[in-house]
């Protein structure tokens, strides 16, 4: 039997919008992605929520549906100024603090989210994270490895937010003392290290001794144009930039 053109349409409409409405109906259509942190896998906290896993696209509301942490509590520790906190995208911090000398960024919200519901994480590299998130820290029970690693990892707020007067300091906390000349000094001397940030191009990288084979081992992917930034590369690309950071990091200081 041959279809004429009116009823084929009128075919595939029904098949086509039919079947979405079978799918929605089911919970198998979806219009936007859902994000779900990956869980631990093995010991005592297998089975929650990792905070490894947090990407620069959840927002806070992805962050407090993945943890509990209610996304004002994220927006009073990173001084963020919003009618609707629940819609920040974890990455709009990289912006934010972008003249600060220390990153800011997901790495941060995944060090806050971690000490903040006593999780682990691997503090091998570096994570800052602004006064007052390390004020909010500070009010809950951290172990005494934590709480070092957060005094090495504490940045001052930035001057525009710290000055205006609708962030609200964090609750019980007292005033930050005035950092020791010599915490400052090392910081200062911490900032002149070659350090891989959102900022560090390839060719900052083949400059402190790094080999573009080398490069191009850790990526697994061809090195693109040297004045390319990495953290740009791996948005582009998909790569994780948390992950490819460390290892960059790693070749960096082998030849420093």
């Amino acid at each position: 039997m041959n279809l004429t053109s009116k009823p084929l349409a009128a075919i595939i409409f029904v098949v086509f919008f039919g079947g979405i409405a079978l799918t929605t109906a089911t919970g198998w259509w979806q219009t936007t992605s859902s994000k779900e942190a990956a869980t631990y896998t093995e010991g005592e906290f297998a089975g929650q929520s990792n905070p490894a896993d947090i990407r620069g696209s959840y927002t806070f509301g992805d962050v407090e549906k993945n943890f509990g942490i209610p996304s004002t509590i994220l927006a009073q520790a990173f001084l963020i100024e919003s009618n609707d906190p629940a819609t920040f995208a974890v990455k709009g911090l990289e912006e934010m603090y972008a003249t600060s000398e220390f990153e800011i960024g997901t790495a941060s919200v995944r060090l806050f989210v971690a000490f903040y519901n006593g999780l682990p994480i691997d503090l091998s590299t570096d994570m800052y994270l602004p006064e007052n998130a390390a004020a909010l820290l500070k009010e809950r029970k951290l172990t005494p490895e934590q709480l070092t690693y957060l005094e090495a990892h504490t940045i001052p707020n930035p001057a525009a937010a710290s000055d205006s007067s609708e962030v609200v300091p964090a609750q019980g906390a007292e005033s930050a003392p005035e950092a020791e000349p010599t915490q400052s000094a090392a910081m200062s001397e911490a900032s002149t290290e070659k350090l891989v940030k959102g900022k560090t191009s390839f060719q900052e990288i083949l400059d402190w001794g790094v080999s573009q084979a080398v490069i191009e081992q850790v990526m697994g992917a061809p090195m693109p144009n040297p004045l390319t930034k990495v953290k740009d590369y791996c948005a582009e690309k998909g790569l994780d930039f948390e992950t490819i950071k460390p290892a960059l990091q790693a070749e960096v200081d082998k030849v420093k």
